[in-house]
């Protein structure tokens, strides 16, 4: 069975790790909310921090590309790796797990989703989506 989207990359995660990664957001959180004045910055950092997928993506191009010119270059062996490389790339799409998958997790590298957490409850404590007139107003 393929796990949805959302969810593949923390199900093939030790929840140990998960759990970690879970408390670093919440000390996050925590910190934030005892200094609003930083949250703006940390929202642009936000912004900028590379998701698990996004780092899945880039090493499998890098590694790809170096054994296909190495192939071409050097020995047709070389062309083994990226054969091997996009297998391991094809099943983390489908199942969302690949050999590089728990190093990256250990590193701390977070889902998308697992960012957005953090993203929509600083928003929150900065009062964005208060309530005005019994309605949710974002701003």
């Amino acid at each position: 069975m393929i796990p949805t989207s959302a969810s593949r990359v923390s199900a093939h995660t030790k929840a140990s790790l998960n759990y970690k990664i879970h408390q670093q957001t919440e000390a996050n959180i925590a910190y934030f909310t005892n200094h609003p004045a930083e949250i703006e910055w940390r929202l642009s950092e936000l912004d900028e921090e590379w998701d698990v997928e996004r780092m899945l993506e880039t090493g499998s191009s890098v590694v790809s590309l170096l054994g296909l010119a190495l192939g071409l270059t050097r020995s047709r062996k070389w062309l083994l790796v990226p054969l091997v490389v996009q297998g391991f790339f094809l099943q983390h799409a489908l199942q969302g797990w690949c050999p590089p998958l728990p190093i990256l997790r250990k590193l701390g590298f977070r889902t998308q989703y697992e960012i957005e957490e953090e993203r929509y409850a600083l928003k929150a404590l900065r009062g964005d989506f208060q309530l005005r007139g019994g309605h949710a107003a974002f701003g």
